[in-house]
């Protein structure tokens, strides 16, 4: 409206000036600065050559293809369609929950859904086309079906690929799920806990969840796919949620009146507290859980640290929650052999047949163990196990070499995860697949840390261990 049409409403110029600093302010209100985000860019050609991805940890992400927006895929892990193990691994995956039933524990089993299934909409038309995604959902619950016939108690995680929600499952440029996806998870994990015969006797609790603020996440595969093409892509937000036991927020004790917790997530970096999947578990279980797992533990690092720990020894847990994906090969024989030295509490308690310690020098290998220094022994290897033991809890790799009566010998290298605390302990059982069972140990060697490193303290000890559960019995197979 005009200046002269103000003074034909006979209003004064004090009047007309407010009204027109009024005008201007609502102007400016309505029209803020406005800012957009354009997806960051297309891969370069050298993602797409898998031979680019030359270590151990850039071959986990072979090979990355574009989809809308910033969303990133790894060929091989997420658009896999094949989900299954060797016969070793089945019968090492029978056999360990036999071991966990003998001692009183139920496992639950939470092996995730590919990226590719639960966000095959997020890919281009030709690599969906490309993608069998019927396949994979077969071969998924084919697996399930398979954890299921041992005795693990398995959530059908597949609905969880056919959600229409409004908050991403899993990250854009990560493996990781979300929070939300977390969630979801949570909910069907809790449905299958509640129908363990053993749920009944553990005491309830009710637990809340609220938001507590914002999490930025520079994704894994964002970061792939910079280091190969010299990119950067933009942080992707998430809510970020914690929970507590309900009405109970600040008062310092972490499992109130309920005492130890009965129930144990070990697992993966899905379970550390970035995405409060074990607050979620707790939500919506209605019991404490004590969460163990730990980022960088890949399938078996935090199951080790928790059957080696004080904890589990004095305080089993009647169910075990291990989450994990299928990224991880099952049929890793060095993994089986810790895990059942270790749910056996090592040499702890056993006829030891053989001990030593030694001071371990930097450059060089150490003799630690020797067979026929007071006559010879029988060690074969199916009956017999190794635990070691560094003064210094830090030291995070075992390499060794054991040497056997014919000649033959076996290089082991153990790692522990550099991201937790460890306790310097290496407990494994004599390799006795293939054709090792009758092979007799003649010598353990160790070898000593890097030039120019402080000397190790350690102790070694070769003792009789309990056999298996059922070993001899009916193992799960492919397609049975």
């Amino acid at each position: 409206m005009h200046t002269h049409l103000f003074k034909i409403l006979g209003l004064s110029g004090l009047t007309l000036g407010l009204m027109a600093a009024a005008g201007a302010a609502r102007a400016d209100q309505a029209a803020p600065p406005s800012f957009t985000a354009e997806p960051c860019c297309q891969l370069c050609p050298a993602a797409h050559d898998a031979s680019n991805y030359t270590t151990r940890y850039q071959q986990n992400f072979t090979t990355l293809i574009q989809a809308e927006g910033d969303w990133l895929f790894r060929t091989r892990e997420d658009l896999r369609t094949e989900f299954d193990t060797t016969p070793a691994g089945y019968k090492r995956l029978q056999e360990l929950q036999r071991a966990f039933k003998r001692k009183g524990i139920d496992l639950v089993v939470v092996y995730q859904p590919t990226r590719g299934m639960v966000d095959r909409n997020k890919l281009f038309a030709a690599d969906k086309a490309g993608f069998d995604y019927d396949k994979a959902m077969k071969n998924y619950q084919a697996m399930l079906g398979r954890f299921s016939k041992m005795g693990y108690w398995v959530p059908d995680l597949s609905p969880l690929t056919n959600e229409n929600e409004a908050h991403d499952f899993y990250f854009r440029g990560d493996q990781h799920w979300t929070p939300y996806g977390a969630e979801r998870t949570a909910k069907v994990v809790a449905e299958t806990v509640k129908k363990i015969p053993g749920f009944s006797d553990i005491p309830k609790r009710e637990f809340e969840t609220h938001k507590i603020g914002r999490m930025g996440k520079t994704g894994t595969l964002h970061n792939m796919a910079g280091q190969l093409c010299g990119t950067s892509y933009a942080i992707q937000y998430m809510d970020q949620f914690a929970t507590e036991p309900k009405g109970e927020a600040g008062d310092g004790d972490l499992f109130g009146d309920s005492g130890n917790p009965q129930i144990t997530l070990v697992g993966t970096s899905h379970s550390g507290k970035n995405y409060n999947f074990s607050g979620f578990l707790q939500q919506y279980i209605g019991a404490d859980v004590l969460n163990v797992a730990f980022p960088g533990g890949g399938l078996e690092g935090s199951m080790i640290e928790y059957l080696a720990s004080d904890e589990f020894k004095n305080n089993p847990p009647k169910i075990i929650i291990w989450e994990f994906s299928p990224l991880y090969r099952l049929d890793q024989e060095s993994i089986w052999r810790q895990m059942f030295a270790l749910l056996d509490e090592g040499c702890d308690d056993k006829q030891v047949v053989l001990s030593g310690e030694a001071t371990v020098k930097p450059g060089g290998t150490t003799e630690v163990l020797v067979n026929g220094k007071n006559g010879i022994k029988d060690i074969r290897n199916s009956a017999n196990r190794v635990d070691i033991q560094f003064e210094d809890t830090s030291v995070k790799t075992l390499k060794a070499r054991l040497w056997y009566m014919n000649g033959r010998h076996e290089d082991l290298k153990l790692e522990k995860p550099e991201t937790t605390d460890t306790n310097g302990r290496f407990a494994f059982d004599l390799r006795e697949d293939e054709d090792w069972a009758s092979q007799q140990l003649l010598a353990v060697e160790i070898e000593g840390p890097e030039a120019g490193s402080e000397p190790q303290k350690v102790k070694a000890q070769v003792c009789r261990r309990n056999a298996l559960p059922g070993s001899a019995q009916h193992t799960a197979q492919a397609g049975q």
